[in-house]
């Protein structure tokens, strides 16, 4: 799900090089006059109306890909971030409604992650990223939302160390029984810094 009232501002502040339009993404930038560079997907839930505009106008290169397939349109468009040689990939519309697709996007982001590229789910109330290094700091003037949630995406996060929170920890075992022992911490310093000494960690910085 796209919000509109978002993700459009997010897009002009953030001035991206390079969008990829991914199946009903293109409906998003159709509605919002947003020129993709490039156009992928098998847009079986696209109005063939728009996916025509698109193929007439010549706009960007569109490649087309039959539904019965082994990976997602998610999953292409990341492809093609990571070939292209993105610094750093965000997501809009990956989260809301399908669940199914949301974890399967969550496993994108550790193969950005293998190669230490920055990735980030983004909507309205969340910002979703598995940070690349072990030892960190978040601004609390520059953080979204109020909340910082983390969790291990495997078996564990290895000795985490939390500074500059409402809730500190001290190098503490995050494991995947952990429940809900990070999640809903605040930045009570300037900065909030992170430490851990293995794993991958999921960060969710919330609002309400």
């Amino acid at each position: 799900m796209i919000d509109q009232g978002f993700a459009l501002p997010f897009i002009q502040k953030q001035n991206f090089d390079i969008i990829l339009a991914a199946d009903k993404g293109l409906e998003f930038c159709y509605e919002n006059q947003i020129e993709p560079t490039y156009i992928l997907g098998d847009f079986d839930s696209l109005s063939p109306e728009i996916l025509s505009y698109y193929k007439e106008h010549h706009t960007a290169p569109i490649r087309e890909f039959n539904p019965v397939k082994d990976n997602t349109d998610t999953d292409i468009a990341f492809d093609q971030a990571l070939a292209l040689g993105s610094k750093e990939i965000y997501m809009i519309g990956a989260t809301g409604g399908r669940l199914d697709h949301f974890i399967s996007i969550l496993q994108n982001m550790k193969t950005a992650w293998e190669r230490k590229v920055p990735a980030y789910i983004v909507d309205s109330n969340n910002l979703i990223t598995l940070p690349c290094e072990n030892d960190f700091t978040i601004s609390r003037e520059e953080q979204f939302g109020k909340y910082v949630s983390f969790f291990p995406l495997e078996e564990e996060v290895a000795m985490i160390t939390l500074e500059g929170f409402k809730y500190p920890l001290e190098h503490r075992r995050l494991t995947n029984t952990s429940g809900g022992l990070c999640v809903s911490n605040e930045i009570t310093e300037e900065y909030g810094h992170v430490i851990y000494e293995g794993g991958i960690l999921i960060m969710v910085q919330s609002k309400d």
